[in-house]
């Protein structure tokens, strides 16, 4: 189930964005998106505070305090209907286009009469946008190129979500008097980056208990079918769950068949099929017998076929079968091997928790080091400065082994802090800070932050020349898709990657489940190139520490293992890879990169 946080955290959204159609203050605006960041990313839950309490968190005053109360007590808020009521529905449904903001979404109405998406693309197709200002062949080939991710997301919702919700459910109907396994499969399981609707799988010698319960959810809206082995739900979040109750007998076989994708069980049945036999949800039977031969542990299931037992996030058909057959499945990277996470923020910049707090809660996930990596200057709203900066090494510095970990990786002297940094990359590659500034980082992440509609030779070099600078480790959510809501840059990856292995500089998995960049299929090519990966939360609270499961899980669905990736190493390890032959590149390109940066900077200020 969402959390009242993520409820609220989104109504702010909206509100934020009808100020902005209706033509309101800026400023407030802004105060509401970063009230939403804040409570969004706020581990209480707002429901359990009140007005005082929900003055603690930063960003939310007394007037946003009041409706959150407000919100809590009645399930709306009266300033946000007013503003709605302002508004046809159909625009602010425009407002959900990628690559279409709300003063966009607002001028169409006010000049066209546009007021839904269908109009919206007839518009387009009669090339009415063209004498608009600021519009042009560019941005309607850009508007349809949004208007195709919104359609293709609006009957899937994104992995956090999803994964709540199942998990909700499994642990409800877990405590059922006669359920004897529970658990979610289909591409939930496979951990797939959205989510079409969410099946559930149960075993039990009496199905009706665990029907009724399932019915009886508080947030069931309908229940769209009902019976003895399959029930059918839409939640109020308007997300379909399928209930499923077989035999304990079945109930490997039937984890199998529910869980991977179309392609992957035509393979496995095919299998069975060349070896006299017949599989399905209810077990491996004999074809000329009609014997059961196995059905109670996926493990059987797979062995009866030649295979070994695959990780759900591999059953794609992308080569698993053939792997598992000559017995050489990867032995993926998992959470637990996770020794730290290497790009977080702090309110510093963009994040909502200070240093001590971010570091207290990488701690008490038990890493053995973690890096902070608040944003350089070149993202000028984040307000950096060299001096800045420098302070918070100092606090670093200080905190440096004063938190102790936890498990098999404790030790003596506590979790090791590295001071980082997430620098922007320019249009033409550069970084916000020169050679001599950079030296003094334990790590850089660079990543583009602007500048998204660059042409393909140009995005590629600008990458590329990152990728070339001495001082830069990790490409940070290398594509910049936001899933639903933003399209990946246009670039040549193969030259990305091959850059990438060259230079000596890891590919992120961002984690975040709006981003999941890089994804399987990337990574599944990136890795023929060699390239080292970093799986990191880009945690901008306490909270987002805990979507490092995601980023794990893409990482499994592009085959990678322990080995490549480097936040799975050894400290010593990670240094050594950190380093990147960082001393050639002060020989050689300081004098150049002192000169050009700080010119940039000045040019800029």
């Amino acid at each position: 189930m969402a959390r009242s946080n993520d409820e609220v955290a989104a109504l702010f959204q909206e509100y934020a964005d009808l100020i902005s159609i209706t033509g309101g203050d800026a400023f407030k605006a802004r105060v509401y998106e970063k009230a939403a960041r804040a409570i969004g990313g706020h581990p209480a839950d707002v429901s359990t505070l009140d007005a005082k309490g929900l003055q603690q968190i930063p960003g939310v005053g007394k007037s946003i305090a009041e409706k959150v109360v407000e919100y809590v007590n009645s399930g709306s808020v009266s300033a946000v209907e007013q503003l709605r009521a302002k508004i046809p529905a159909g625009v602010r449904r425009l407002t959900a286009i990628p690559m279409l903001g709300p003063k966009k979404a607002l001028t169409l109405y006010e000049e066209l009469g546009v007021s839904s998406i269908d109009e919206l693309v007839d518009a387009i197709h009669a090339e009415r946008l063209r004498d608009l200002k600021g519009f042009g062949p560019k941005t309607e080939e850009n508007i349809l190129h949004g208007i195709g991710l919104l359609r293709s997301a609006e009957d899937r919702v994104q992995l956090d979500v999803a994964m709540g919700l199942a998990e909700d459910i499994v642990a409800e109907l877990s405590r059922v008097n006669g359920c004897r396994r529970c658990a979610y499969a289909g591409s939930l399981r496979r951990v797939r980056e959205t989510v079409g609707d969410i099946d559930i799988l149960t075993a039990a010698e009496d199905s009706g208990p665990l029907m009724r319960a399932f019915t009886e959810l508080p947030y069931v809206m309908e229940v769209i079918a009902q019976g003895r082995t399959k029930t059918s739900i839409r939640t109020t979040k308007g997300l379909a769950v399928d209930l499923r109750v077989v035999p304990p007998d079945s109930w490997g076989a039937a984890l199998q068949y529910f869980t991977g994708s179309k392609a992957h069980n035509i393979r496995t049945r095919e299998l069975a099929v060349h070896q006299g036999l017949k599989l399905s949800e209810y077990g491996l039977f004999d074809v000329e017998s009609g014997e059961k031969t196995v059905s109670e542990t996926e493990e059987e299931v797979y062995a009866r076929l030649g295979l070994p037992w695959i990780p759900p996030t591999l059953r794609e058909d992308r080569g698993e079968i053939e792997a598992g057959l000559r017995d050489e499945l990867p032995d993926l990277v998992e959470e637990a091997d996770i020794r730290g996470d290497l790009h977080t923020h702090t309110d510093l910049t963009d994040g909502l928790a200070p240093l001590e707090d971010m570091v207290a809660a990488a701690a008490g996930r038990g890493y053995a080091y973690y890096a902070i990596t608040d944003h350089g200057p070149d993202l000028s709203m984040q307000r950096m400065t060299d001096e800045r900066m420098l302070a918070q090494r100092e606090d670093v510095r200080r905190l440096d082994g004063a938190y102790g970990t936890r498990g098999k990786r404790a030790k003596r002297g506590g979790m090791r802090l590295l001071h980082g940094v997430e620098l922007n990359i320019g249009p033409e590659g550069d970084v916000d800070w020169p050679d001599d500034f950079l030296a003094g980082f334990d790590l850089c992440v660079a990543s583009v932050h602007s500048h998204f509609n660059q042409g393909r030779e140009e995005m590629t070099r600008r990458i590329v020349r990152a990728c070339e600078n001495p001082y830069v480790n990790i490409i940070g959510h290398p594509t910049t898709r936001l899933i639903g809501k933003r399209p990946a840059v246009d670039a040549d990856l193969d030259a990305v990657f091959a850059a990438c292995a060259r230079t000596g500089t890891a590919l992120e998995i961002n984690a975040h489940p709006d981003r999941l960049d890089l994804s399987d299929e990337h990574i599944l090519r990136a890795k023929r190139y060699g390239v080292r990966f970093a799986v990191d939360s880009d945690a901008h609270a306490a909270l987002h520490l805990a979507y490092m499961r995601y980023g794990v899980a893409t990482a499994q669905r592009g085959w990678l293992t322990k080995d490549d990736v480097i936040n799975t190493w050894p400290e010593a390890r990670l240094r050594r890879f950190l380093d990147k032959g960082r001393a050639k590149g002060r020989n050689k390109g300081r004098a150049r990169s002192r000169d050009t940066g700080r010119a940039k900077r000045h040019s800029t200020a």
